[in-house]
């Protein structure tokens, strides 16, 4: 309303209904401080006096990153969103759209220090549960794998432990997940999660154990290649505590690369795929749950398929293999059963 409200008014262009007769402190302090990130993208719209406010307004970027994304909102991360191109609003625009790698994406340099900085949020119907940035100094691990956790840590949820599959189903459905991958030196950033479940599943009936899964896939390499498509899967595992209360506790969570074979990718081809994600081109803001589920369900038919012709590239090798043995035991007993008349007969 508030934005209709100044579009309202800027189209008189001058006198005292137009937004120009409005301190700028008056307008950043009691309307656009109360405005979402797409309010914001829409009010920028209405004028150019709006849109320099907008664009130009840091702290207001800040709040909205820090309140968003609560694992942002700590110094080391601050000063890293600073030096982005345009501050904190570059770090939203790249960390709110839809990532993907254009096909025309340079190389990647490998050879700049390799450090990438995770920022992790957890929500449980809308509530914070897990907060938490990470640094990821080596990429030379083989799979490549980043947990956010110690063994021995876990994040109460405020959640009882679930009693059957649906409950537990529904525990899942309600975690939502934000994983931000940060280069600090090349100033990009990219979401890597779909932020509603993928898949649900519980493990165990004794501790309630429940399996999240959240990610993003990409179109990573040549067709027909085993990297083609690479999936980033985010697992989150949530069991029940010891104590008598029974509370849920998140006691897992990791991002690891798949191949087209579901085989986790090494740490430097995960880096090569990660920054050409980063570089690339960025999709719609909106569907972003929707478009993780069809990327996935592209991915796993995908990976059906080329499992199901390799299978049948191996049955058609073992079957010639078959008939080549047949045929070479069949012609040995020929030979033999010939010998045996001509020993007779001779």
């Amino acid at each position: 309303m508030a934005t209709s409200s100044l579009a309202a008014t800027n189209t008189t262009g001058s006198g005292s209904g137009s937004i120009s007769t409005i301190h700028p402190d008056i307008i950043e302090t009691h309307v656009l401080s109360r405005l979402d990130a797409s309010a914001l993208a829409s009010t920028s719209c209405v004028s150019s006096q709006l849109h320099s406010l907008i664009a130009s307004n840091e702290s207001l970027w800040t709040n909205i990153c820090n309140s968003t994304w609560p694992s942002t909102d700590i110094p080391r991360l601050r000063h890293v969103i600073s030096s982005f191109p345009n501050g904190p609003r570059s770090f939203f625009s790249d960390s709110f759209t839809n990532p993907d790698i254009a096909a025309s994406s340079s190389p990647v340099n490998l050879d700049c220090p390799s450090g990438l900085i995770s920022a992790v949020d957890i929500y449980y119907q809308h509530k914070p549960v897990l907060s938490k940035a990470v640094l990821t100094e080596s990429f030379d691990t083989s799979p490549f794998r980043v947990d956010l956790l110690d063994p021995k840590d876990s994040v109460p949820t405020g959640v009882g432990q679930p009693v059957n599959e649906d409950l537990s189903r529904e525990l899942g459905e309600r975690l939502t997940l934000s994983w931000i991958l940060i280069d600090p030196i090349g100033r990009r950033a990219m979401n890597l999660s779909s932020y509603k479940p993928l898949t649900v599943e519980r493990r165990s009936l004794s501790t309630g154990e429940v399996h999240v899964r959240y990610g993003w896939v990409f179109n990573a390499g040549e067709k027909g290649s085993t990297t083609e498509c690479v999936r980033c899967g985010i697992s989150v595992t949530c069991e029940g505590s010891q104590n008598q209360s029974g509370e849920m506790h998140v006691t897992k969570v990791s991002l690891e690369l798949e191949d087209m074979y579901g085989k986790q990718l090494s740490g430097k081809d995960s880096l090569v795929i990660l920054r050409k994600g980063m570089a690339g081109k960025r999709g719609n803001v909106k569907g972003r749950e929707e478009e993780g589920k069809r990327r996935n369900e592209d991915y796993r038919e995908m990976r059906r398929e080329k499992i199901l012709s390799e299978v049948k590239k191996h049955q058609g090798r073992i079957d010639t293999l078959y008939m080549a043995f047949g045929a070479l035991i069949f012609a040995s007993l020929g030979l033999v059963v010939s010998r045996i008349f001509m020993s007779l007969f001779l």
